[in-house]
C-alpha cells in the first residue's frame, strides 16, 4: 500500500514538475518575467546614437535575449532530468538570476525600439531538449555543460562589450552585470560537483553558440 502511494505520489509530483516548467517556458517566451533584482542600467542616462549604433546595439541586445531564453530553457531541461536535490536546487537558482537577465534584455530592446528575435520559440525548444539530455547524462555532465555554457557566454558578452559604442553607458552596465553572474554560475557549477569538459567539446559549442548569434543578430 505504502509503495503504490509513493508512486502515485512521484507520478504526481513529475506532472507538476513539467506543468510549472511549461508555465515558466510561456512567460519566457511572451516576456511577462519579473526581474528580482533593479536593473543595473536603471538610472543611467540614454546615450545619443547614430541609426547605425543604435542597430549595432540593437542586434547584440536582440543576441544576448535569445541567450536568456535559452539558458531559461536549457536550466528546465536539466533541472527536470536532475536526481538529485542539491544539483535541482543549483540549477533552479541560476535561471532565477538568468530571469533577471532576460528581462534586463528585453527593457533594453524596447527603450532601442527594437524586438526580440523571431527565432527564440525555436532555440528555447532545441535548448530545453539539449538541457534534458544533458540531464539524462547524470548529475556530474550536466553542471559540466552549465560551465561549459557559461563559458561561452562570457567570451561572447567579452566581445560585445569590446564592440559597443563607448558612450552606451547603459548597455554596457546591463552587459557587465550579466557577465558578472554567468561567470560565477559556471563556477559554482564545477564546484557543485561538475566536470569540466574538454577544450575540444567547447569549441563544438561555441560553434553553435555562432548560428545562434549570427542569426538572431539580424532576425
Amino acid at each position: 500500500m505504502g509503495s503504490a502511494r509513493t508512486r502515485h505520489y512521484r507520478a504526481s509530483h513529475g506532472v507538476d514538475e513539467w506543468i510549472t516548467g511549461f508555465d515558466r517556458g510561456l512567460r519566457t517566451l511572451t516576456g511577462i518575467h519579473q526581474a528580482a533584482r533593479p536593473n543595473p542600467a536603471e538610472d543611467v542616462a540614454e546615450a545619443d546614437l547614430t541609426a547605425q549604433e543604435r542597430s549595432h546595439v540593437a542586434g547584440l541586445m536582440r543576441v544576448n535575449h535569445t541567450g536568456e531564453v535559452c539558458a531559461q530553457a536549457l536550466y528546465e531541461g536539466q533541472a527536470l532530468m536532475a536526481s538529485d536535490t542539491n544539483a535541482k536546487a543549483s540549477l533552479m537558482s541560476a535561471a532565477a538570476e538568468e530571469q533577471d537577465h532576460l528581462v534586463w534584455c528585453r527593457s533594453r530592446l524596447r527603450e532601442l525600439d527594437a524586438r526580440p528575435s523571431l527565432l527564440d520559440p525555436v532555440f528555447f525548444g532545441l535548448s530545453f531538449v539539449m538541457g534534458a539530455a544533458a540531464g539524462l547524462m547524470g548529475d556530474r555532465v550536466s553542471l559540466g555543460f552549465v560551465e561549459a555554457t557559461e563559458d561561452q557566454v562570457v567570451q561572447h558578452l567579452d566581445e560585445h562589450l569590446q564592440t559597443l559604442p563607448g558612450h552606451d553607458e547603459k548597455s554596457r552596465k546591463v552587459l557587465e552585470a550579466m557577465r558578472a553572474d554567468e561567470s560565477r554560475h559556471g563556477a559554482q557549477a564545477l564546484a557543485d560537483g561538475g566536470q569540466e569538459f574538454p577544450k575540444s567539446v567547447k569549441r563544438v559549442m561555441r560553434g553553435l553558440a555562432k548560428v545562434m548569434t549570427k542569426t538572431t543578430y539580424h532576425l
